[in-house]
């Protein structure tokens, strides 16, 4: 049975930084491609960033360019997600999520295509 756990939300003012974690469990990790979605109330959810299994190539939605970062550790089967200069547009419940094939930068985007995902976790930006 597959587990994705994240941790790390919280609330944190404008300007401020926090590090999301995703612990999967159930899944040969490293065969897996990973990405973060967000959902704030009343919207869809959307892409965030992505990594493929080697963590060799990155992706990004454009709104968190240059101030989110993800990163993995295959050893420790966890992704992460360090978040700076947070705005309180970040506001959402941020989700992990996992998937087998990623080819294309549409894959990377497509909430549908992902196998696998965890609970999430809670980010609140107060302005």
């Amino acid at each position: 049975q597959v587990h994705l756990v994240e941790v790390g939300g919280g609330l944190v003012q404008a300007g401020g930084s926090l590090r999301l974690s995703c612990a999967a469990s159930g899944l040969t990790f490293s065969s897996y491609n990973m990405g973060w979605f967000h959902q704030a109330p009343g919207k869809e959810r959307e892409f965030v960033a992505a990594i493929t299994w080697s963590g060799g190539r990155t992706y990004y939605a454009e709104a968190v360019q240059g101030r989110f970062t993800i990163s993995r550790d295959n050893a420790k089967n966890t992704v992460f997600l360090q978040m700076n200069s947070l705005e309180p547009e970040d506001t959402a419940v941020y989700y992990c999520a996992a998937r087998r094939f990623l080819l294309t930068n549409a894959d990377a985007e497509e909430a549908v295509g992902y196998d696998y995902w965890g609970q999430g976790t809670q980010v609140t930006v107060s302005s």
